[in-house]
């Protein structure tokens, strides 16, 4: 775990490399002690039914929810959202510049109670990394 979802306004799509925003989101994230690199999933959605504000159709959004397991301190959760935050701010400037724009990301932890889980990635890394000599 971490989960980064990207949420965002399909008026976006033309204006925005979405695949290399969720690399640059992705590639931040593994970079960053806290979050485990086998545990992240970063996947994206478009929004094609929204409204924002006035209704104009130039305004757009993005919205990014960083699902994360429980245990990290608060200052651990502001170095993850400032990091992720600023990648997503870096990502976008030049839309930022000539539209309108909403930009959001929101750190939410899961409960372990409620939540069920099944992975063997982290197995096949490990199974990788020892065939490839690393």
């Amino acid at each position: 775990m971490p989960h980064i979802i990207i949420e965002f306004s399909s008026n976006l799509e033309v204006a925005i490399d979405i695949a290399s925003l969720a690399e640059a989101m992705h590639e931040n994230a593994a970079s960053l002690d806290s979050l485990p690199t086998g545990g992240i999933r970063t996947r994206c959605v478009a929004r094609h039914i929204y409204r924002i504000a006035d209704g104009h159709p130039d305004n757009g959004f993005i919205s990014v929810l960083v699902r994360i397991a429980r245990g990290r301190s608060d200052e651990e959760k502001k170095i993850i959202g400032d990091s992720l935050f600023t990648t997503l701010i870096q990502h976008v400037d030049f839309v930022f510049k000539h539209r309108p724009l909403s930009l959001a990301l929101e750190i939410q932890e899961i409960n372990p109670d409620t939540r069920w889980k099944q992975s063997n990635i982290r197995e096949y890394m490990q199974e990788r990394h020892t065939r490839s000599g690393d």
